[in-house]
């Protein structure tokens, strides 16, 4: 299922995989290029670019997955049909492949970045493996919830196009959560993405304290939303096959 859905998603396009690089590199260049014509140095190190690709990537250690796993099962529609495929093995083939796309992608890009620097960055990576961990439960559990209401609601997709829309904007991509003011910075750190993204960014800036970090409430909070999607994929796997 793994290699269908590489061939379905990057087979038929030109180029294959290069589409999965233009996409994070046209947005930290386009970024790049307006943030640093209007300010002089980014909120966090000395280059514009790193900063925004830490930003970029570590929000698409998220989303890339939820969206991907949010139409696996309606995608994988007429492999359901077999009695010995199951929604799980639709949900597992898009998690491993969109886990291990994101990480060539995230490799290529700031392997290309630390070549251009005097000075190539101090990984730490047991923050960076951390922030992988958590946004992938999160992504595991929000996909799995979604997987189901989609094929069941359509107004559901529809609604949570909308709500999570500015989720870009309001996540810490363009900023440092602790440059904003009360009480709209508290309001913004309910958002676990915030978390991510300012943990995934220490893993790349040993400077960077990071005062809002709440690792914990992360920690809950992606624990919570995980057992959610399971529970609710878990009692709706017949239903799954009926509606599809």
């Amino acid at each position: 299922m793994i290699v269908r859905e590489m061939s379905t998603r990057f087979g038929s396009k030109p180029g294959g995989y290069v589409w999965a690089l233009i996409e994070p590199i046209g947005y930290i260049g386009m970024m790049t290029i307006i943030f640093g014509a209007i300010a002089h140095s980014p909120a966090l190190g000395t280059n514009f670019i790193l900063f925004f690709a830490t930003g970029y990537l570590g929000y698409q250690l998220y989303q890339s997955r939820v969206m991907y796993l949010s139409s696996a099962v309606r995608a994988n529609k007429p492999l359901l049909s077999y009695p010995n495929v199951a929604p799980i093995d639709a949900i597992t083939a898009r998690y491993i492949l969109q886990t291990l796309t994101t990480a060539l992608v995230a490799v290529i890009v700031f392997s290309a970045i630390s070549m251009t620097m005097p000075h190539a960055p101090e990984l730490n990576w047991v923050r960076l493996l951390e922030a992988e961990f958590y946004a992938g439960s999160l992504a595991l559990g929000v996909g799995l919830f979604n997987s189901v209401m989609f094929v069941k609601y359509s107004l559901y997709e529809q609604l949570y196009g909308i709500l999570t829309r500015p989720m870009f904007l309001l996540s810490g991509v363009f900023f440092l959560p602790e440059s904003m003011p009360h009480p709209y910075r508290d309001f913004l750190l309910i958002n676990p993405i915030v978390h991510v993204i300012m943990l995934f960014r220490t893993g790349f800036y040993p400077e960077y304290r990071a005062v809002s970090l709440d690792i914990p409430y992360l920690a809950v909070f992606s624990a919570i939303i995980l057992i959610i999607g399971l529970t609710v994929f878990t009692f709706s796997r017949k239903a799954l096959r009926n509606d599809l």
